[in-house]
């Protein structure tokens, strides 16, 4: 199948793990907003933030995500090499003809956000939602496959990125 080309390419690319998922068992939850707007510093930043003007609300993307079929989820301990790999996924998935891939994963772009400044995004084109961030439950969707994760209990622990590609 298609998907097992995608995990290798992420393997390779520096994944720690990935695996294929099937759209019902993506874990959607609109709370994830609450923690969003009232846990995160980037709220009202960011080209990717819920918070931007226009963007969608969590029950507006499940509808859209509900029409794909599969896809992977991609996972590192490295945010940036989270997002590389997603994208990377997505373009080849393109390629190979399902032009409706779409990556999602929490942006690594730049290394400050422009957003910060005021500014417009430096990477529109490249810039995707997190995971998280467009009503998906992570940690009830990643347990599934028994990948890695927890609350963080200090500064110290290792964070576990996740991005997912999905596919149709």
């Amino acid at each position: 199948m298609i998907l097992d080309k995608y995990i290798e390419t992420a393997l390779k690319l520096g994944a720690d793990h990935a695996v294929k998922f099937t759209i019902d068992q993506i874990v959607f939850d609109s709370r994830t907003l609450l923690k969003c707007m009232f846990g995160c510093s980037d709220w009202g930043y960011g080209h990717t933030c819920p918070s931007r003007e226009g963007s969608l609300k969590p029950w507006e993307y499940e509808k859209i995500l509900r029409n794909y079929k599969c896809g992977i989820i991609i996972h590192s301990t490295n945010k940036k090499i989270s997002q590389d790999v997603s994208f990377e996924i997505e373009r080849q998935a393109f390629l190979d003809g399902y032009y409706f891939a779409f990556s999602m994963s929490d942006c690594a772009c730049c290394e400050k956000c422009t957003g910060f400044s005021g500014h417009k995004c430096a990477n529109p084109k490249k810039a995707r939602p997190a995971f998280h961030s467009v009503g998906i439950d992570v940690f009830k969707t990643v347990r599934q496959f028994g990948l890695p994760i927890d609350t963080l209990k200090d500064r110290d622990e290792t964070v576990n990125w996740y991005s997912a590609v999905f596919i149709d």
